[in-house]
């Protein structure tokens, strides 16, 4: 079929009285299916159910150094655990702190503490006039729920497939001391699934800022996320590039077990230069006495180490790597060439983005929602849920089964192509 743009008004509407009927069909079905959160699925969960049989009630749950992980203590969490997820984010244990079950409530309790404390005594966030943060885009609305719960002034900085337009980040980092932070997802990126290249890495360890108290908020979610064994991207360790640039400080790296065991019953840890850790523990200590070491003696027991903890990445590869392929090939065959829409590929993370050429992606997320399809509010992945171009929309593969994702697919490809040709009636 050639591109829509190409066709008569009057081929438009034959299309578009064609479609209409199969979207009737669509409705006539009462679909109920969910692909608007990147949840992992159910045979996901249950690779990881070995881990509930690491410990019992007959066991030693006392950590390499002695301490009973029943009991009180180890504010940074246990050496074993530092040591596995230090290996997973490519950086030494005594740069990181264990937390509990969630990178997000690191991420939230950070921005906290500069609001009401300051970063390394500087002034408060609280007490400035104006705080801003930049917000590559399209990217993750947690993130930018985080920064708009505080009143943050949020500014979007356009990706590629490089990352951020770092000639805009440079500018403005050095220009404006009210800049404080970036928000990063810097491997496979939520949601377009790309990943910095070396030279956006190294740019980043280069920055000049204007504020003392900057810092790089790094969440690598996705650091071991891999779709394909021959396929893998690459990432630069931000820390020791930031050392190396003479900018040890400017760096909070996140990340978590949530999507290789069990979400919100995972391990979360932050890594970062030690007068960033000195810092964050005189608060620390005021919060807890010691995060879930049970928990944490239990990830360890589990994979016993970073080689066991890759190998059950596989897996889990093994059974999203079709979902993915299978959203891939439906978009291809249905849209490719009609000059509507575009699209990613990623090699790894948990999502595909979508860019709807004309816009319209509030409407199509609508019409897919009224015949059944639940997907990522339109708008979600910008700062205020403002997309200036209501083009982008997250696809978010790896929960549904595999027949459900494909007639997801099919009934948003089949939107998308409605709202298209509605557009181009109305020029």
């Amino acid at each position: 079929m050639k591109a829509y743009a190409e066709m008569s008004k009057e081929e438009l509407k034959q299309e578009q009285k064609s479609l209409m009927e199969a979207y009737d069909r669509f409705q006539a079905l009462n679909l109920s299916l969910d692909m608007s959160r990147g949840k992992p699925c159910k045979e996901q969960l249950d690779i990881s159910m070995g881990m509930m049989d690491a410990l019992n009630s007959q066991v030693d749950l006392r950590c390499e150094d002695g301490t009973d992980c029943r009991n009180y203590g180890l504010l940074d969490g246990i050496k074993e655990a530092k040591v596995l997820l230090g290996d997973m984010m490519e950086n030494h244990p005594d740069n990181i702190i264990i937390y509990g079950n969630s990178s997000l409530n690191v991420m939230y309790d950070t921005v906290a503490r500069a609001m009401t404390h300051g970063i390394m005594g500087h002034t408060p966030w609280c007490k400035l006039d104006k705080v801003k943060f930049l917000c590559p885009v399209p990217g993750y609305d947690r993130h930018f729920a985080i920064t708009e719960y505080f009143g943050i002034e949020m500014i979007p900085v356009p990706m590629s497939a490089a990352g951020p337009d770092m000639d805009l980040v440079e500018k403005m980092v050095s220009e404006d001391a009210a800049v404080k932070g970036i928000w990063c997802v810097p491997k496979y990126s939520n949601p377009q699934g790309y990943s910095y290249s070396d030279e956006t890495v190294r740019r980043f360890a280069r920055l000049k800022p204007a504020a003392p108290d900057f810092r790089i908020f790094w969440d690598n979610a996705y650091g071991i996320h891999h779709l394909y064994e021959d396929k893998q991207d690459y990432l630069i360790e931000i820390l020791a590039e930031c050392k190396k640039a003479g900018n040890p400080d400017m760096v909070y790296k996140f990340a978590s077990t949530s999507k290789i065991t069990f979400p919100g019953s995972g391990i979360a840890a932050l890594a970062t230069s030690l007068n960033n850790l000195e810092d964050i523990k005189k608060q620390l200590k005021n919060q807890t006495i010691g995060h879930d070491k049970v928990n944490q003696l239990r990830h360890v027991r589990f994979f016993k180490d970073i080689h066991g903890m890759t190998e059950h990445m596989k897996k889990h590869a093994d059974i999203i790597r079709p979902k993915f392929e299978a959203v891939e090939e439906i978009l291809d065959k249905e849209l490719g060439g009609l000059g509507i829409g575009e699209w990613t590929k990623p090699n790894g993370g948990y999502f595909i983005s979508f860019d709807a050429t004309n816009g319209g992606a509030k409407e199509i997320v609508s019409m897919a929602k009224k015949a059944g399809v639940k997907m990522t509010e339109a708008a979600a992945t910008w700062p205020y849920h403002n997309d200036p171009k209501d083009s982008n929309i997250r696809i978010a593969p790896t929960f549904p089964t595999i027949d459900d994702l494909k007639q997801a697919t099919q009934l948003f490809t089949l939107c998308v192509k409605i709202v298209a040709i509605g557009k181009l009636l109305e020029a």
